[in-house]
């Protein structure tokens, strides 16, 4: 139910997080999980630390200045207490917001990129299991089947696993710019290595379409490499014709 009192960003973002914690869903559990939105010019809202996605509310998010978060990304490494009083001072309300997840990082890098309005992170059941296997890189540039592509796009950018808070947002930094001069886009997916699964976004819609159609890549993976049978994942000529396909874009915006 929508509260008239609450900024309709922010209550797009309490729905999504809810879908996506839903524990039918099995994306994340107890406090994993997070997402962000941009909110007004130079802010954006973060999931806090410690709540849980299942039952989330308006008041499970901070309320965050861009500017001090972008600036940490590039400055010099910092210490856990340095960490924790740089989200502490970044709140634009801190006398009422709770303290914004270590994940607030890579947030504010992903929303500051251009058309991207929604971020949502999970730790997938089936997903974590793809990416603890060796060669789990390869498979982030392959695809299974047509509607992948649709909603996931040609490829996945990939991060190896490293700390979380500053150190795995500048390793994804470096991952989606390495995309985006490859493939002359944001990634729609982003694969962390023994971590989950993050879906940039325009709309809600586009996270949410992302988000569960990569975690049905998964089952599709590990399905067919229990089989033991030869892989013949999608050609890459058929990729990109699925890619490029004026009809498949336009029934993209209808998913």
């Amino acid at each position: 139910m929508l509260d008239p009192m609450v900024d309709p960003v922010l209550q797009e973002l309490v729905n999504l997080c809810l879908k996506l914690g839903a524990p039918t869903a099995d994306l994340a559990i107890l406090g994993e999980g997070n997402g962000s939105a941009r909110a007004r010019e130079g802010q954006f809202y973060v999931k806090a630390s410690g709540f849980s996605m299942s039952n989330i509310g308006p008041n499970g998010f901070s309320l965050v200045n861009f500017q001090p978060i972008l600036e940490a990304l590039e400055g010099p490494d910092l210490s856990d207490a340095g960490v924790r009083q740089l989200l502490a001072e970044s709140r634009a309300e801190p006398d009422r917001d709770p303290m914004p997840s270590v994940e607030t990082f890579m947030h504010a890098y992903l929303l500051s990129l251009r058309d991207i309005n929604f971020v949502g992170h999970t730790h997938p059941t089936p997903l974590i299991s793809l990416l603890s296997l060796e060669g789990c890189e390869e498979i982030a540039r392959k695809r299974l089947f047509p509607d992948e592509i649709v909603c996931c796009g040609p490829a996945t950018a990939f991060v190896p696993y490293v700390d979380p808070g500053l150190p795995l947002a500048r390793a994804i930094k470096q991952s989606v710019e390495s995309f985006i001069d490859e493939f002359g886009m944001v990634p729609k997916t982003i694969w962390l290595q023994n971590h989950g699964l993050i879906a940039p976004a325009k709309t809600v819609r586009d996270v949410e379409s992302a988000t569960f159609m990569g975690i049905k890549s998964a089952r599709a993976w590990l399905g067919a490499l229990s089989s033991r049978m030869p892989l013949r994942p999608m050609t890459q000529k058929a990729i990109d014709r699925i890619h490029t396909r004026p009809d498949e874009h336009y029934r993209q915006r209808l998913i």
